[in-house]
């Protein structure tokens, strides 16, 4: 099929890179005798909008990557003003080239001053369409305590809280002959999920509007475990008013990398289709994952509610 004949698609996890983030996202890689992805190292504006066109693909969701964030081991200071260098370029992108990109915010949140500062700054003057957190920050996943103020915010805000997955510095080891992002990356999904849920943080913070990277991770898997351990606690309803189930299902997903028929199967059976995405984790993996959502014998309404429709209703902004 010619690409002028798919669907204008819109993707919800689409990495960026602007050139001093890509440096030391490489010198990272490189100190840690890590791979270079191609599609990472070609990586360009011009090229990334080649590559959309190819595909269909009518807006990308721009997002910070994953291991290791903005910090790189630099403390707090220097993770703010890589956080803000990459909102700034990404809303460059977005001003060159109008109805292309959106954007979910960098946030260092390692000084939680700083970062409601960079919240304010990033929705307000930059107009992002959210933010973009990661699964961990060291050795705190997002349901910790100490994030309580940029969630209150952000559900002031009713703002759409992208999270994508990184491997936790206790966790890289377990890889078993893997590179980390293959096995540790989408389970560290699983871990943040499970420790807003437990926190009672999706139950306090119930204007934020939760998109989760990679299907879930391995939640759709680990539902009916999670429930089996907490759902007849007593205090249920204190920290998931719906049941275990019923909260995972009011959360989104995206399909980057997920496509496989028996990982959408797992998901479609744990959520409905309109809390369900299209991404692709660009550039390491191509935009044309959306041909592998055909195959599954999905009705067109599904198809389009997943292409685009669902982004939009998040994002009102990206509707045409």
């Amino acid at each position: 099929m010619r690409a002028q004949a798919k669907p204008a698609l819109i993707d919800t996890h689409c990495h960026f890179y602007p050139p001093e983030y890509q440096k030391l996202w490489l010198d990272y890689e490189d100190a840690h005798k890590q791979p270079h992805f191609p599609g990472q190292v070609a990586w360009t504006t011009s090229k990334l909008i080649e590559d959309m066109d190819k595909s269909g693909v009518r807006t990308g969701v721009l997002s910070i990557a994953s291991t290791p964030g903005v910090w790189f081991d630099r403390g707090p200071a220097e993770a703010m003003r890589i956080a803000r260098a990459c909102n700034e370029y990404a809303a460059g992108m977005m001003r060159d080239h109008p109805g292309r990109f959106g954007l979910f915010a960098t946030l260092s949140m390692l000084d939680i001053d700083a970062t409601l500062k960079e919240i304010e700054y990033a929705l307000d003057t930059l107009k992002a369409d959210g933010v973009g957190l990661q699964s961990n920050y060291g050795d705190k996943w997002l349901g910790n305590p100490v994030y309580k103020p940029v969630f209150e915010e952000l559900n002031r805000r009713k703002a759409v809280v992208y999270v994508h997955p990184l491997v936790a510095s206790c966790c890289g080891a377990l890889s078993v002959g893997t590179f980390p992002a293959v096995i540790e990356v989408p389970h560290d999904t699983t871990r943040t999920v499970t420790s807003l849920l437990l926190s009672g943080s999706f139950a306090r913070f119930r204007d934020i509007k939760w998109l989760f990277s990679h299907a879930g991770g391995t939640i759709p898997m680990m539902a009916g475990r999670i429930n089996s351990f907490y759902g007849a606690r007593p205090n249920l309803k204190d920290f998931a008013p719906e049941g275990i189930e019923g909260e995972l299902r009011r959360l989104h997903y995206d399909t980057a990398n997920s496509t496989f028929a028996p990982s959408m199967a797992a998901l479609m059976k744990l959520v409905p289709v309109s809390q369900i995405t299209y991404g692709t984790d660009y550039p390491y993996f191509g935009f044309d994952q959306f041909d592998n959502l055909r195959k599954l014998g999905l009705s067109a309404v599904d198809l389009d509610a997943i292409g685009h429709q669902n982004a939009e209703r998040l994002v009102p902004r990206l509707r045409t």
